[in-house]
């Protein structure tokens, strides 16, 4: 089943109650949360004191996106404040394999995301500890960049070695994701896209994600 995430990201954190309840009721399937620390990416956000207090909010699954060195140092308290997902970066740790099955161990979905200079063959031996595959469309740390085309190559890279592998991972595509290219992301087999300022920077938000809602179910069909 195909799932929009809208990353939280690009919401109006003034009234970010209210710009939870847009999204769900437009048709979300989860929220996607960006955790940066300055370090691994150039750019400062929240940590696990806000997604326990978001997590108050909604019943929504939260997708944890953690562009954070050593992530490892962290996954506990993202756990703990209500996480579901908990997807951390290839690059960021020397023992992703370990971190997977640590991940698992603590009730988490374990994901693991690979930058746009990362290939997908990287992961070949991880592939069956994954339950969320992300494959990045922008360089990560800042929302609104354009999306790399070169990527839709790669979601049907990671598409043919999930299928062959791992079957029930999930494959995710956050970057630059909108109504202009949500449709070859999910024929090239994405099943769950992050849309961040294409959702809360448009003039009618909720108008845009039913739009791409209905976009990749029509896509999904046709697959």
């Amino acid at each position: 089943m195909i799932r929009i995430a809208p990353s939280l990201l690009s919401a109006d954190f003034s009234d970010i109650a209210g710009q939870i309840r847009l999204v769900e009721d437009a048709g979300a399937g989860m929220l996607h949360l960006d955790s940066m620390d300055g370090r691994f990416v150039p750019n400062i956000t929240w940590g696990p004191k806000i997604v326990g207090d978001l997590r108050k909010l909604t019943t929504l699954p939260f997708d944890c996106h953690l562009m954070i060195a050593e992530p490892e140092r962290y996954v506990d308290e993202f756990r703990k404040a209500g996480a579901d997902y908990i997807t951390f970066h290839y690059e960021a740790t020397p023992h992703a394999h370990r971190l997977l099955q640590y991940l698992r161990s603590i009730g988490a979905k374990a994901g693991v995301g690979i930058n746009p200079g990362t290939p997908v063959a990287m992961l070949d031996d991880l592939i069956e500890d994954i339950d969320l595959l992300l494959i990045m469309s922008v360089n990560p740390g800042f929302g609104g960049q354009k999306f790399i085309e070169r990527s839709i190559h790669k979601l049907g890279e990671a598409r043919a070695l999930i299928d062959a592998r791992n079957p029930n991972c999930e494959l995710e595509v956050d970057g630059g994701i909108g109504a202009a290219n949500i449709e070859r992301a999910v024929s090239a087999g994405a099943t769950i896209l992050v849309a961040g300022s294409s959702v809360y920077n448009a003039s009618d938000p909720q108008a845009a994600l039913r739009d791409m809602v209905a976009r990749a179910s029509a896509a999904e069909a046709a697959r």
